[in-house]
């Protein structure tokens, strides 16, 4: 066994970044074989490779990377990306609806997330979409019914050997769980229609 000694906190905080200590250990291991990484792994390969983080507020940093992911995506595919602000609803209910982040035409769409750079190169490894963005992505397609690709772009300038990606996403692929979902959001706003009416009507 080694020791190492500091002579203040800080320097004691930095030395234990990439490390698995006693207090992480618990984000790192999976009691269940198979299971998957867990969100620890892509931590530590996260403060291996990326820069450091500032205290920007996420928010107003995903805001400010938007243009760059969204330039780098054109520049990359040639295509000429619609970033008004909108909102799409459904032609049946529009209380169906979704802001997309641009489009090109019906048929495409760009969903841009600059992540903390752990959930960025969790993406990046597994090559999916991470769990929280799931409805987010299927809302796509549920509004509207002509969309038949929707790129998810990301994007973490903070890493610099993979800081941008895109993952994409086909209509084909995921029509079985928008036509449960739709189904879902079709039977919650009747109810919740029913349920105003009630309540408007005393």
């Amino acid at each position: 066994m080694k020791i190492q000694q500091f002579q203040n906190k800080e320097e004691w905080l930095q030395a234990r970044k990439g490390k698995i200590t006693g207090s992480r250990l618990k984000d790192i291991i999976s009691k269940r074989a198979g299971s998957g990484k867990k969100k620890g792994y892509y931590e530590l390969i996260a403060e291996r490779i990326a820069v450091e983080p500032t205290n920007e507020n996420p928010m107003d940093r995903g805001s400010r990377l938007e243009s760059e992911a969204m330039d780098r995506f054109m520049n990359d595919t040639g295509l000429a990306v619609d970033t008004s602000l909108v909102i799409w609803q459904r032609e049946d209910d529009e209380s169906i609806a979704i802001s997309p982040d641009g489009f090109v035409g019906d048929e495409t769409a760009v969903e841009v997330k600059c992540l903390n750079s752990a959930s960025h190169i969790e993406a990046f490894l597994t090559q999916e979409i991470p769990d929280e963005y799931e409805y987010q992505k299927l809302q796509y397609f549920i509004v509207n019914d002509r969309l038949q690709k929707l790129n998810f772009v990301f994007y973490d300038p903070r890493i610099s050997c993979k800081d941008y990606f895109v993952i994409e996403v086909y209509r084909e692929e995921v029509q079985e769980e928008i036509d449960t979902c739709l189904k879902f959001e079709q039977d919650t706003l009747a109810e919740i229609d029913e349920v105003v009416n009630k309540l408007t009507n005393f």
